[in-house]
């Protein structure tokens, strides 16, 4: 595998003739993990790692259906850090040191959820085989856990769902649904703001995305109903004349004033993966053109009008500003990037 200083020219296809380059990602990447910040391209490793981002890249990596020997060589190393990370009754740490030291007290925060997701995820995508059983021994030791947080629940919902698809027969990820089941599905009474927070935040769709996977699999119809009513929402929320306007890195509550910089490439990338589930779910074509508002926008379709990708690296800037944009490319926003044209190539439906 190439070192963070390198970044050889790995792509892979994307839709309608799309090629999304993995060079930014290779170069953030080294034998150990994911360095989560960068100045400009180049990594900035005293900063360390972090179980958030070495999950979104396993995620991306093991999703990728005909993988190069580079991409499989990513996607071991992502699996190791995650697992490395995991302890006994399903905690998990997310702080790792450049030198491999874990630096906080493992628990259940988004880290878990993401962790988890990840884990089920490369059960499902992986070639069976060892790296796919070792994904699915994660998973299922992480449902072992529970958090109070609603994102980190509704990670790990997505993560234990997938973990059923490999597994039916696992009964802690069932378990673990229907808690989660419990926590997602509360009763949507505000016509005007139906969120069941006081603020938008961030990476905010995957609570709606992972109602509409635990309603799916549990055969929910109400929280299905809800799930899709919320998604649908949140989507008007963050659009402006067909276009994304997303909530900033402050977030945004019923009466602030919009559009808000700093958009956040995390929650672009959170809409098109609850659009992508939305489509797998209900086979309406409203949800693929989601994913391809949700592309558009990395590519210039938004309040500034300037691309929030780099087409030479594959990277994704940190930030959309009112007068461009931050030109760090870290790896969330990287693989913000990375998976929104992902899901793209799997967005297109019959007219």
């Amino acid at each position: 595998m190439a070192s963070a200083t390198a970044a050889p020219p790995a792509a892979t296809p994307g839709a309608q003739g799309r090629t999304v380059v993995l060079g930014q990602l290779v170069r953030l990447s080294t034998s150990t993990g994911l360095y989560e910040h960068a100045l400009g391209t180049a990594p900035r490793t005293e900063h360390g790692m972090c179980v958030d981002d070495v999950a979104r890249a396993l995620v991306v990596t093991a999703r990728i259906a005909e993988p190069d020997h580079e991409v499989a060589a990513l996607t071991r190393t992502y699996l190791s850090f995650v697992r490395a990370a995991q302890r006994p009754g399903g905690l998990v740490h997310n702080r790792r040191s450049p030198d491999g030291t874990w630096l906080d007290t493992p628990s259940t925060g988004d880290h878990w959820g993401r962790a988890l997701w990840a884990l089920g995820t490369a059960a499902v995508h992986l070639p069976h085989g060892p790296l796919a059983d070792d994904a699915r021994a994660g998973a299922s030791d992480a449902t072992d856990a529970r958090s109070s947080y609603p994102r980190a629940t509704a990670y790990a919902a997505l993560g234990a769902v997938q973990l059923l698809r490999a597994d039916p027969s696992d009964e802690g990820a069932r378990r673990l649904l229907q808690d989660a089941r419990d926590t997602l599905g509360r009763p949507l009474t505000d016509a005007r703001w139906p969120w069941p927070e006081p603020r938008l935040t961030y990476a905010n769709a995957v609570l709606p995305e992972a109602m509409l996977a635990v309603a799916h699999l549990l055969g929910d119809d109400d929280l299905l109903a809800d799930g899709l009513l919320l998604l649908q929402w949140l989507v008007s929320e963050q659009t402006v004349d067909g276009r994304l306007s997303v909530v900033p890195a402050g977030g945004r509550g019923p009466d602030d004033l919009r559009p808000g910089f700093d958009q956040q490439p995390i929650e672009v990338s959170a809409l098109a993966e609850a659009g992508a589930t939305a489509l797998r779910v209900t086979g309406e074509a409203r949800w693929a053109v989601l994913v391809e508002r949700c592309v558009a926008w990395f590519e210039g379709a938004n309040d500034s009008g300037v691309p929030v990708r780099d087409a030479a690296t594959g990277g994704g800037f940190d930030g959309l500003e009112r007068d461009g944009v931050n030109q760090n490319q870290g790896a969330e926003s990287t693989l913000a990037w990375l998976a929104c044209a992902q899901l793209s190539s799997t967005a297109v439906v019959a007219p």
